[in-house]
């Protein structure tokens, strides 16, 4: 399942809603802390492909087949194309700071992430194991060791 996105920052809440409704109609659907997770990770890396390439980006979503035993032990795979060289780079972000924290934000929240240069661009890829989900950190867990949502009321939407 692919998305195709416009160099446009409304396009990171369209790719969010998309990527939920993907996850709604798969045998994940009951899973609440994987849906939260995959929200955030969608609008962290749809952001960064938006924001600092100006161009076009490809969004790709991975999910396990129909069936419900399918849900057991699956990984949500997620990636998300552009055509910028410019290697994905984590940043330390102050704490004044508005900006900054996506890449550390996927990193604390996805069980595997990378990137490869491909063709004359990325692919920037995440992997969400549904056992690790469950049984790891939630968003707000991950937010406060992270030092980032202290005193913040939050959700994904």
């Amino acid at each position: 399942m692919q998305l195709e996105i416009r160099p446009d920052p409304a396009e990171v809440g369209r790719a969010r809603r998309w990527a939920c409704a993907r996850l709604a109609g798969s045998p994940l659907a009951d899973d609440d802390a994987l849906a939260e997770t995959l929200a955030l990770i969608v609008s962290e890396l749809v952001t960064n492909a938006v924001v600092h390439t100006g161009r076009p980006a490809v969004l790709s979503l991975c999910l396990p087949g129909e069936a419900p035993e399918a849900a057991e032990g699956a990984t949500v795979r997620l990636e998300v194309a552009d055509g910028s060289e410019r290697a994905p780079v984590p940043r330390c972000a102050s704490e004044e700071a508005t900006g900054g924290r996506g890449l550390a934000l996927v990193d604390g929240l996805a069980d595997r992430w990378g990137w490869a240069a491909e063709g004359a661009g990325k692919r920037i890829w995440c992997e969400l194991d549904r056992p690790a989900r469950a049984q790891g950190r939630s968003v707000a867990e991950c937010g406060r060791a992270l030092g980032i949502f202290e005193g913040l009321a939050f959700g994904v939407v």
